[in-house]
């Protein structure tokens, strides 16, 4: 039996992969009505844990109880009939069902095996009123922001009647308004007695909402404080063991002459850019700030050829290009890593080398035969490079850490001898170590001459690492200024310009 007291305890969890040992006698203890926070670097086992938790995987050794009964969930139904729910980071929905159909997949509710319409559209709207969530529960999933859709994946959990909710990432790629609704729902979830486990890097949140944290590091349980002791620097320090004083590197990067001209790019189908022009230099990084539904990401994928334009020029060392597509981009000298990395950048069945070396295969093809000694070699100056951490490049990439993933996908693109890099929330998701390394690659980067654009969400991170910072606000350029002149409330102003 275990401890009344708690909802859920972990004790002594252990679980292996391959060359990985992914848990050492990890704990967790989490009362009822509480928001509690885990923590550590990417790779520190915290999705592993909870993926233990919700019979996703089948750990080694170790107990798991629920309201003090020893429980062992063989995949996530059980789990949920059990009242354990977890919204994970990476949403895993049915694009072309409407959102009651995907609240209520396989437990329809009905008669005789007929199922019942408006009894499921009553039931998600309740829900949805409960929670204050503004979605239509007819509308198809695909049409719903990212936003729209984590709400859609927490009312399903509210659903199921959940006792211990799993966040992961919940805020990765939401506005500072979503986030305070998402926070009142939690409050709402803590005072009727369910139990948040919310995992986050964003130490700001997890000091404002957590009533406990636990930090874990290597595969190990390191230590468990009430939220209140806690400063970001104290986490910091227990997440990688050593203080981490500058969050952000030193900038040894120097601006030079324009290499990049945008003139009134406006993409064919709106939403999207509307009118954007603006200048970058060799060996610049522009940061690209403004709320969701700016538009930051259709600029990039404008760009790069990925969406249409209508009108507009992109010129590059005085020369007109034409990135029809994205190959003609890659040609142009341009790469682009996208924001939803387990969605369009990652190759999840794929192993490490097949991974890095896909978008440079033509450079690899001499009269039809591949020069299989030339990916390896490749491969190897990926890993070495990026400093990838991996038991050896046959590993699939799905194992990796979030961050070891992403210096991945950087190092597959610099493969293709790029001049102009266009990095979509190149650290979403990532830990605070893997961050300051990340940081350190694009700085590196834009020292030998590239040019950078970066979207980021985190203010901190653009005013951290960028030369300057192009605001967009509703599809238009809101302003470009030196980050030397900005703080965050003037982004801010700037961002909602024209909304």
């Amino acid at each position: 039996m275990g401890d009344s007291k708690y909802v859920l305890e972990m004790i002594d969890i252990c679980k292996s992969f391959p060359g990985v040992q992914a848990l050492d006698k990890a704990q967790l203890k989490v009362e009822p009505g509480t928001v509690h926070a885990l923590m550590g670097e990417n790779g520190a086992g915290k999705s592993t844990l909870m993926k233990c938790l919700f019979g996703v995987y089948i750990e080694d050794s170790g107990e798991i109880f629920v309201d003090g009964q020893k429980v062992k969930f063989l995949n996530p139904k059980q789990a949920m009939d059990s009242g354990v729910a977890m919204v994970h980071q990476e949403l895993n929905q049915v694009l072309q069902r409407d959102v009651m159909d995907n609240i209520w997949l396989g437990r329809y509710p009905g008669k005789g095996g007929v199922v019942s319409e408006k009894a499921m559209y009553e039931e998600t709207k309740k829900v949805f009123d409960e929670l204050e969530i503004d979605v239509n529960p007819r509308v198809k999933m695909a049409k719903l922001s990212v936003s729209q859709r984590q709400m859609v994946e927490i009312a399903k959990a509210v659903s199921y009647k959940a006792k211990i909710l799993v966040l992961d990432e919940p805020t990765s790629s939401l506005t500072e308004e979503e986030v305070n609704h998402l926070f009142k729902i939690i409050n709402k979830l803590r005072k009727q007695g369910c139990a948040i486990i919310y995992i986050s890097h964003k130490m700001e949140e997890i000091l404002r909402i957590s009533d406990h944290v636990t930090v874990m590091r290597d595969g190990k349980w390191i230590d468990t404080k009430p939220a209140s002791e806690l400063t970001t620097g104290k986490i910091i320090k227990l997440m990688v063991g050593r203080d981490l004083v500058n969050r952000f590197p030193p900038k040894t990067n120097e601006p030079g002459e324009v290499i990049l001209e945008v003139k009134n790019l406006t993409g064919m189908y709106q939403p999207s850019v509307i009118d954007a022009s603006f200048e970058l230099r060799k060996g610049e990084i522009l940061g690209v700030a403004g709320l969701v539904g700016s538009r930051r990401t259709e600029l990039l994928e404008t760009i790069f050829g990925i969406a249409h334009k209508s009108q507009g020029e992109i010129i590059l060392h005085d020369k007109k290009v034409n990135n029809k597509n994205s190959r003609a981009a890659i040609k142009n000298g341009f790469a682009l890593l996208t924001e939803e990395r387990r969605a369009t950048g990652v190759f999840l069945k794929a192993n490490i080398k097949e991974n890095a070396t896909i978008a440079n295969i033509d450079g690899y093809c001499k009269m039809g035969v591949l020069d299989n000694k030339k990916i390896e070699e490749d491969t190897d100056w990926v890993i070495k490079s990026m400093n990838v951490k991996t038991p050896s490049k046959k590993t699939l990439i799905a194992s990796l850490s979030g961050g070891n993933q992403q210096k991945v996908i950087i190092g597959r693109w610099l493969l293709t001898k790029p001049e102009i890099l266009l990095l979509d929330e190149p650290t979403r998701g990532i830990d605070v170590g893997a961050k300051y390394e990340i940081y350190q690659l694009i700085i590196e980067l834009a020292k030998k001459g590239k040019g950078v654009i970066m979207v980021s969400s985190e203010m901190p991170e653009l005013l951290g690492i960028c030369d300057r910072i192009l605001v967009m606000s509703n599809g238009r350029v809101a302003g470009i200024e030196d980050t030397k002149d900005l703080d965050q409330e003037i982004i801010m102003a700037l961002a909602a310009k024209y909304i």
